[in-house]
């Protein structure tokens, strides 16, 4: 893993020095800088050495220097786009280095590149001949590319923290990614914290003309669900065995690397299943498997994790914590982020990555398989949101609400009262809306009175809508499935691990997204996916003969932490009385006093609101 940055047009070296050295969390073993001040030039690296140590070095260049690189990510098939390429003539001078294959690759296929690539990539190419930079990131967005247009010049990066480096950024807040932030959770792609700050969104490339100062953005590859046309008769017993191998060959690619490697595990089903394949091909007592756990119960499930370490054999690390420990580390952890970011299972998920950086460089873990295989509980809602919107008139929805929200608050994790005060909140709306305001931190009468100016729910919940309307399947799992796959993994569940991995300087792997994997899971019918109640159905019935009955059926608990209960007792604050601009302080004040006199839940607002108000106070000019 690395961090880039570079720009073209107006700059010196030392705003690419300050890009640079913003980065060196995300690459601590090496950095290069390049320029060109007569043409504008301008482009950096900071490298976390994982392979080819010795010959990977960036930015690196085609032996006739007419080609450059920065980037960011693994190629898992870069041997066997090597091999292609060396066949049609292509000479390489590292031993193993999967940036040399995108040099070569971008020469033989220009921007047919990204198409040919199984990885995780953000990289950015000179291609000095065309006068443009190419840039591109990975089909799910697992790494950050971040871009501006700034008085004639382009500025890229890893991150805002480097961006903001350099002399020509503009701080002006967007009140638009603001509005977006308290409805998601996050600020979804392409849009940014900043006015005219943009993330290039997953799955596509951005090239820039260097002379024409021009750039267009060209989508190379979306996640649709297109299901097989024809069941087989024996559908689930082959569909099985063909997840079994390719999540199998997933894990392998991923195990490649130069310096010590390690395995998530929370002992749920999808760390587990990734543990089992890897131990098919690293001996278990030389496999070193990672979890934390916490003191208080509700939040602790190390206890499966140590029972799935022990069935496996693997070198099992495993630290508890007590919940007060890891809420000291949030101030250090909210000043290191790039924007602000709704999920508090942020915290848990940068003490694991901590922990498990004290002994690998680089670790698997189960993300994406929630999301390709239906197994969060909002799945088990919607059959019950459907008759609820169509048994129960409109007018008796707020009355409902209002009784609900007289249930005890609890600050337990996943308590039955959050969970019904979420369900319900979401069953007002379109069903297009179901899914981004049960996640959310407000609804739509909430951002109307945080906001001065108008809420336009259209624009709010743009991505959500496209991601809703854009499914060609007509059934309420399906459009479910698109949400989570399309944009919550991408804006929420990737950005988290990729910014708490890379605090740490770790290396985090994804072998539910293997692009193979993937291509084959998209095709496979909903019915498979959830059935009857039980969410990740096929997943389970494949991985049956492999794991244990008690990881394969245990209930979903949830990277949690009690943010509530921290604001409860005053351990977490909001300490600046005066509202950011374009935002009623009245609203928020109303929002404190209900959540700390017990008679409302607002952990999420006041969660959201902590770290926003963290970043404006913040100080981090060049």
């Amino acid at each position: 893993m690395c961090g880039i940055c570079g720009f073209s047009g107006n700059g010196t070296i030392d705003d690419l020095r300050r890009m640079n050295d913003a980065l060196s969390h995300r690459g601590p073993d090496a950095e290069g800088l390049w320029s060109d001040s007569s043409k504008g030039i301008y482009i950096g690296h900071k490298r976390l050495s994982i392979i080819d140590i010795a010959g990977g070095t960036q930015p690196m260049w085609t032996a006739d220097g007419r080609i450059g690189v920065t980037f960011n990510g693994e190629i898992y098939n870069f041997r066997e786009l090597r091999a292609t390429l060396e066949k049609a003539g292509h000479r390489f001078l590292s031993d193993h280095s999967d940036t040399e294959v995108l040099l070569h690759g971008y020469r033989e296929w220009g921007a047919g590149l990204p198409s040919r690539l199984n990885g995780m990539w953000a990289f950015a190419i000179y291609d000095r001949d065309r006068g443009r930079f190419f840039l591109s990131r990975d089909r799910f967005g697992k790494k950050p590319l971040y871009h501006t247009f700034r008085c004639g010049t382009f500025i890229f990066a890893s991150e805002l923290s480097s961006l903001r480096k350099h002399s020509l950024f503009n701080h002006s807040i967007s009140i638009r990614s603001l509005k977006k932030y308290f409805a998601y959770n996050y600020i979804p792609a392409p849009g940014s914290l900043y006015e005219s700050v943009y993330k290039l969104p997953a799955g596509c490339n951005l090239v820039y003309s260097i002379d024409d100062k021009e750039h267009r953005v060209e989508r190379y590859w979306e996640f649709a669900l297109e299901p097989f046309e024809t069941i087989p008769k024996n559908a689930e017993a082959a569909w099985c065995e063909q997840l079994r191998e390719l999540i199998d060959r997933a894990v392998r690619r991923r195990l490649m690397s130069d310096v010590p490697l390690g395995i998530f595990l929370s002992g749920g089903i999808d760390s587990t299943s990734v543990s089992y394949f890897a131990a098919r091909h690293i001996e278990p007592p030389s496999l070193r498997t990672f979890s934390i756990g916490f003191e208080e119960p509700s939040f602790d499930e190390s206890a499966y994790a140590q029972f799935a370490a022990a069935a496996l054999g693997t070198d099992h690390h495993h630290r508890t914590l007590s919940l007060e420990t890891a809420k000291s580390l949030l101030p250090d952890i909210a000043g290191k982020l790039d924007e602000p970011f709704g999920d508090s299972s942020l915290l848990p998920t940068y003490l694991l990555c901590k922990e498990s950086r004290q002994s690998v460089t680089v670790a698997l873990g189960g993300d994406g398989a929630d999301e390709l295989f239906a197994g969060y509980d909002p799945f088990r809602a919607l059959r019950a949101a459907e008759l609820y919107g169509r048994y129960f008139p409109k007018p008796l929805h707020t009355a409902i609400g209002l009784l609900i929200r007289r249930l005890p608050v609890s600050h337990v994790n996943m308590s039955l009262d959050f969970k019904l005060k979420r369900t319900l909140r979401g069953l007002s709306y379109d069903r297009k809306l179901w899914n981004p305001v049960w996640l959310g931190a407000l609804d739509q009468r909430e951002l109307r009175e945080l906001f001065t100016d108008a809420i336009d729910l259209d624009d709010v919940y743009s991505e959500a809508i496209d991601c809703w309307d854009s499914c060609r399947q007509p059934g309420l799992i399906d459009k479910t499935l698109q949400f989570y796959t399309k944009l919550y993994l991408q804006n929420d569940i990737l950005t988290k691990i990729d910014r708490a991995s890379m605090m740490n300087s770790l290396e985090v792997r994804a072998p539910y997204l293997d692009s193979d994997l993937v291509d084959f899971v998209r095709r496979i019918p909903a019915g498979y996916k959830y059935r009857r109640g039980r969410t990740k159905y096929i997943l389970k019935k494949a991985l049956e003969p492999l794991l244990p009955r008690r990881i394969l059926y245990r209930s979903k608990k949830g990277f949690g932490v009690p943010v509530g209960k921290w604001f409860m007792t005053g351990s977490l604050s909001l300490v600046n009385n005066t509202a950011p601009p374009g935002m009623n302080a009245a609203f928020i004040d109303l929002q404190i006093d209900e959540h700390l006199c017990h008679s409302a839940d607002n952990r999420a607002f006041l969660w959201n609101m902590w770290l926003l108000e963290r970043h404006i106070n913040s100080t981090d000019t060049p």
